[in-house]
């Protein structure tokens, strides 16, 4: 396990609240020289606690409606086909394996309700190997930057 300390926590802490802040902004906020932080920034990259830099999209400005989760069952025989299958269908966004009642959890995304139902029931209902779901529309989410602190 690699170490990292309380700057290495707080620059992450800062990134994940905002990955368009510029370095030279950031080494303010922090109260660092610009150069350190850079090669902060590198090491944590080379060390792999950050894997990438991404942006957050509204979705409901490209028609996204709505979200929900799905809880499957399934043939444990046919898990790696389901995965695939599960990777393969374009509005599923994220495959968890979770234990509890269900063997996988996922998150999907819809323009609206109707497509919702095509997606389960024509979609990801007709995969072979899967033997039962349960969905779970979002009413209402509220995202939260973790903060991130040493553990030593």
């Amino acid at each position: 396990m690699h170490k990292f300390d309380e700057l290495d926590m707080k620059i992450i802490t800062e990134l994940t609240s905002d990955g368009s802040i510029s370095v030279p902004n950031l080494s303010k906020k922090l109260g660092i020289n610009t150069s350190v932080l850079y090669s902060r920034i590198k090491r944590l990259i080379k060390k792999k606690l950050i894997k990438k830099f991404t942006i957050d999209v509204d979705e409901s400005l490209i028609g996204i409606g709505v979200r929900a989760a799905m809880g499957i069952n399934r043939d444990p025989k046919l898990k790696d086909q389901i995965h695939k299958a599960l990777l393969k269908t374009q509005e599923v966004v994220m495959i968890t394996e979770v234990t509890g009642r269900f063997d996988i959890l996922i998150t999907v995304r819809a323009k609206n309700l109707e497509e919702l139902h095509t997606i389960a029931i024509e979609k990801i209902g007709k995969i072979e190997g899967i033997q039962n779901t349960e969905t779970f529309v979002e009413l209402q989410r509220t995202d939260k930057d973790p903060v991130y602190t040493t553990t030593e």
